[in-house]
C-alpha cells in the first residue's frame, strides 16, 4: 500500500466521510452518541476535542449542551471547514495543526475527548500528549477516549513494524504523519494514561475492537 500523510488522506475523502465512518464502523452509530454524553453538561462547559475533524461527536454533544466552548485541533483544513459549516452558530475554537505541537493552557478545560484518532500514534508521542492534556483539565476535569485498539500484544507490535517497512520501502521521512493504523492495546492504552497521572482510568463500553476509555484528572 502507498502511504499518504495525513492530512492530505483525509482532506481526499471529505466527501462522504460522515456516511463513512458511520455506516463502515462497526458499532459507530452507537459510540458516537453514547461519547457525546459522557462529556459535561454544565452551562458554559469548556471541552477540547483532539482531531475532531467534521464533528460527529460534536453533533451528538451540541444536542445535549448548545451553551458548551468547544476547542478542536485537527490536521485538515478542510475537515475544520466541514466542522465550521455544521455550527456555526456555537461557541468553537478551531486550530489547523497537530494537537502534539499546540499549547494548552493548564487549567482550561472541563473535560477533552477524542474519537477514531488516536490509533495512528507511538506510546512515546502520546506520553507527551497524555502529559499536556491532564495538566490542561481542571481539577475535576476528565479525558473520554473512543478509540479502535489492537487485540494484542503481537498484533500492536506487527503494525509498527510494518509502519516502519513501508516507510523505508517508499523512502518516506520518518517523522511525518502517515496514515496507517497503529493501535495500541486497551492495556497498554490505560498504562499510558496512569503512568502520566490520571488518577482513575477505566473502560466504559466497547463495540468490538472500539473501546470508550474514561480517565479521570
Amino acid at each position: 500500500m502507498k502511504l499518504e500523510k495525513m492530512d492530505a488522506f483525509f482532506a481526499a475523502r471529505l466527501s462522504g466521510y460522515d456516511e463513512h465512518m458511520l455506516e463502515e464502523i462497526e458499532g459507530a452509530k452507537e459510540f458516537y452518541p453514547y461519547t457525546a454524553s459522557l462529556l459535561p453538561q454544565k452551562l458554559g462547559a469548556s471541552v477540547l476535542d483532539l482531531g475532531c475533524g467534521t464533528g460527529l461527536e460534536l453533533e451528538y454533544y451540541f444536542a445535549l449542551n448548545g451553551s458548551a466552548s468547544v476547542m478542536g485541533i485537527d490536521l485538515s483544513s478542510d475537515m475544520l471547514a466541514a466542522l465550521k459549516r455544521k455550527f456555526s452558530d456555537r461557541s468553537l475554537t478551531l486550530i489547523c495543526g497537530s494537537y502534539f505541537d499546540v499549547p494548552l493552557e493548564e487549567g482550561r478545560f472541563d473535560a477533552a475527548v477524542s474519537v477514531e484518532s488516536l490509533h495512528h500514534f507511538t506510546a512515546e508521542q502520546k506520553r507527551g500528549l497524555y502529559r499536556k492534556l491532564n495538566a490542561a483539565l481542571t481539577g475535576n476535569g476528565y479525558f473520554v477516549l473512543t478509540d479502535y485498539f489492537a487485540e494484542s500484544a503481537a498484533a500492536e507490535r506487527f503494525s509498527f513494524s510494518e509502519l516502519e517497512r513501508l516507510k523505508r520501502e517508499q523512502g518516506l521521512e520518518s517523522t511525518a504523519f502517515y496514515h496507517y493504523d497503529t493501535p495500541l492495546t486497551v492495556a497498554h492504552e490505560i498504562e499510558l494514561l496512569t503512568a502520566v497521572g490520571f488518577s482513575r482510568v477505566r473502560i466504559m463500553r466497547n463495540w468490538g475492537a472500539t473501546y470508550t476509555v474514561l480517565a479521570c484528572r
